[in-house]
């Protein structure tokens, strides 16, 4: 499949990913059949791309003009039959589950042309499991969208085993004209790239705290008011470059020997999970979360991160 001739996606979820992606594709002029399993899903996946749509408007990233059109290219479906009907590219965001995504892929690969490029969004599942059951193994790729995907930029193009190059280069170029900041993968490793590094940093996090260094929002606050800042702007290997290699050299040879490299799950994490306290989700976790709490700094993530793309209309990196 090359990228020009993709006109209509196939797109499996209505959840916390799965709308965003749908818009995404919409506004970039592409016709979606966004698959819910019952007409609540749908309810559900259109609210969540309404909101959306409004924060858009409201701070100029889309002219409320051009939202009826947008919508307009959005079908709700609630059978695969519905959402594979026409299709060329297929992006799944359901349930992270290995036999859920091999059942709905297998199912399609009866219902789609044999040229329609699958894309799992999974997070951490591998695209070679995934594709074990089908065919056209060299179709089967991850687009693993950033959460949340219509604010996030970010899209990770991961190569299975079997995934023909073909395949990458016209996903990472879909992923490009829809507006995304897309990086290919040359293979396949647990955790992509991103969570690699966000697991990475969250390990030396906990163990700050377990090892009574310094508090929760000690760790937080150093991270939103240094590297958080900075790393925005240039990449861990690029400000190794700009604070000079004899730098990073020096404190390296002192201080990744006194660093957590535990393979063990963090006690402060096994903890949480054991009494069930899960974080935002639970009311507790970490940190404690009321509804005013939780409201308050989702509305600031998200004004922060439109302010990024309202930054990267203006800016070339």
């Amino acid at each position: 499949m090359k990228v020009e001739n993709i006109k209509n996606i196939c797109n499996l979820g209505t959840g916390t990913m799965g709308f965003g992606t749908a818009l995404m594709f919409s506004m970039a002029g592409y016709n979606v059949r966004m698959y819910g399993r019952s007409e609540a899903s749908i309810e559900r996946g259109f609210k969540g791309i309404n909101s959306a749509l409004e924060a858009y408007v409201n701070n100029n990233l889309v002219d409320k003009k051009d939202v009826p059109a947008i919508l307009g290219r959005i079908k709700g479906v609630t059978t695969l039959e519905e959402a594979a009907e026409g299709a060329d590219f297929v992006i799944e965001s359901v349930a992270e589950e290995l036999a859920i995504k091999q059942e709905i892929f297998g199912k399609l690969e009866t219902l789609c042309k044999e040229d329609v490029i699958f894309a799992t969004n999974t997070s951490g599942l591998s695209p070679t499991a995934i594709a074990e059951t089908l065919k056209h193994k060299e179709r089967f790729v991850v687009a693993h969208f950033w959460n949340p995907p219509h604010l996030v930029p970010l899209v990770e193009v991961v190569p299975g085993k079997h995934t023909a190059k073909e395949t990458v280069d016209t996903t990472w170029e879909l992923m490009n004209r829809i507006g995304k900041k897309p990086v290919a993968l040359n293979r396949e490793a647990l955790g992509f790239i991103g969570n690699r590094l966000q697991l990475a940093l969250l390990r030396e996090a906990l163990y700050i705290v377990e090892a009574g260094i310094a508090t929760k929002e000690a760790v937080d606050t150093t991270i939103k008011y240094s590297l958080g800042r900075r790393l925005s702007t240039t990449g861990p290997l690029e400000s190794a470059d700009l604070g000079g290699l004899d730098i990073f050299y020096n404190i390296s040879s002192y201080l990744l020997k006194d660093l957590c490299n535990s393979s063990e799950i963090s006690p402060l994490l096994k903890e949480a999970v054991a009494k069930g306290t899960l974080g935002s989700k639970t009311g507790s976790g970490l940190y404690e979360w009321n509804d005013e709490a939780l409201t308050k700094i989702k509305k600031t993530r998200e004004n922060i991160l439109i302010e990024w793309l309202q930054k990267d209309k203006t800016m070339e990196f």
